[in-house]
């Protein structure tokens, strides 16, 4: 959306997300009828027609920043459940939330992080602000993927705990290979579906090409035109 004149292509079309099928464009009209006036707050895990009936778009990273930045009295926050508690903690701002779930992110709980926690008490732990309140809880650090790899190069602890996706880990692990790093790994099914095979022959035979309406393509752009002004804004 940002790019239209690219070609985008997905390997495989089996390929989902939990998270983004747990709501629809038909939902986000019904909530908007039901709080007339409340800006519609939506994370980047969503698919077009959502974003098209929402008023700005976020990441883990600014979701905190952009919703304050609004300066409004309550939001509509989308999809996610637990990001949602997240940001209400964090600000005075009050949240609507949705209850969509990350499917990976949703079975990491408190137990698993004190049970971890057990054999090594100087254990550090980070956590994306998908996972339940209960693991936000036990962390000492909650943070988008960015956030953590900022997080682990500024600190060095010797040993992190990781309570995100296995591979999404993988990108905080490599960047530090002088920690050790321990992580609970549940994997994203549909992320695993793109494999390299499937990466080259989609690239040798241009499939499978994504296309979005232009219409709902253009109004889904004012939100995430929306979320990068912020960004801008606050860089500046």
């Amino acid at each position: 959306m940002v790019n239209p004149s690219k070609t985008v292509l997905v390997p495989d079309l089996r390929a989902g997300c939990s998270l983004a099928e747990s709501i629809t464009a038909d939902d986000v009209r019904l909530l908007r009828e039901r709080y007339p006036g409340v800006p519609v707050v939506t994370y980047v895990n969503t698919s077009a027609a959502v974003k098209a009936e929402s008023d700005v778009c976020v990441t883990s990273g600014n979701a905190v920043e952009i919703v304050e930045a609004l300066n409004v009295p309550r939001v509509i926050f989308l999809p996610d459940e637990y990001l949602a508690k997240y940001v209400a903690s964090k600000t005075t701002t009050e949240i609507i939330a949705w209850k969509g779930h990350c499917e990976v992110h949703e079975r990491f709980t408190g137990a698993d992080v004190r049970r971890f926690r057990e054999g090594d008490p100087k254990l550090v732990v980070i956590a994306h602000p998908e996972c339940p309140p209960d693991v936000l809880a036990e962390a000492d650090y909650v943070g988008s993927t960015h956030g953590m790899v900022d997080y682990v190069g500024e600190h060095q602890h010797a040993r992190v705990l990781l309570m995100t996706e296995c591979s999404m880990a993988d990108n905080v692990a490599g960047t530090y290979p002088s920690v050790e790093f321990v992580r609970p790994c549940n994997l994203c099914p549909h992320m695993k579906r793109n494999t390299l095979p499937k990466i080259l022959h989609s690239l040798e035979t241009m499939q499978y090409e994504v296309t979005v309406d232009p219409a709902v393509a253009q109004r889904a752009r004012m939100a995430v035109d929306r979320m990068l002004e912020f960004s801008r804004s606050r860089q500046s």
